[in-house]
């Protein structure tokens, strides 16, 4: 992903989180400011409010407000960092980080390790995730564009 000035990047690699559930997370965050979107899975985290989930809700049960959805607490935690860390980033580069949006979330799967088990082997859940964020002047956010 090709660096911009007003732009701030974060990859993690191999988080032992679903793949799924981080799936639905970056799509429930994508184009949300950065306050909004950390008070949103502090919310999930402390299982106030249901993660929505659209993709991968089979068999889930209805939610109040939600409809289909879950509380991901283990992979919102590893979110919590990741957008702190893509706030830090920003601010390195000299970003304001009252004006950030998230414009690009995406988690693919990585590699499935073998774990060892009393009775033979387990398979690891791991999960690549990105999260870009942009500096957007005040005037933008309020006529509510993505970009």
């Amino acid at each position: 992903m090709k660096s911009e000035i007003n732009s701030a990047v974060v990859n993690a690699r191999s988080l032992p989180i679903s793949t799924k559930y981080s799936v639905e997370i970056c799509n429930f965050i994508r184009y949300k400011d950065l306050k909004t979107a950390r008070k949103q899975i502090e919310n999930i985290v402390e299982m106030k409010k249901a993660l929505p989930i659209r993709r991968f809700g089979w068999d889930l049960g209805h939610k109040k407000e939600v409809g289909p959805g879950t509380y991901p607490v283990k992979a919102g935690k590893h979110f919590l960092q990741l957008l702190d860390s893509a706030k830090s980033n920003a601010e390195n580069k000299g970003l304001n980080g009252e004006n950030l949006v998230i414009t690009i979330a995406k988690a693919n799967k990585a590699e499935r390790r073998w774990r060892a088990g009393r009775k033979g082997r387990v398979k690891m859940k791991n999960t690549h995730v990105t999260i870009k964020v942009e500096e957007i002047k005040k005037e933008n956010l309020k006529e509510g564009n993505k970009k």
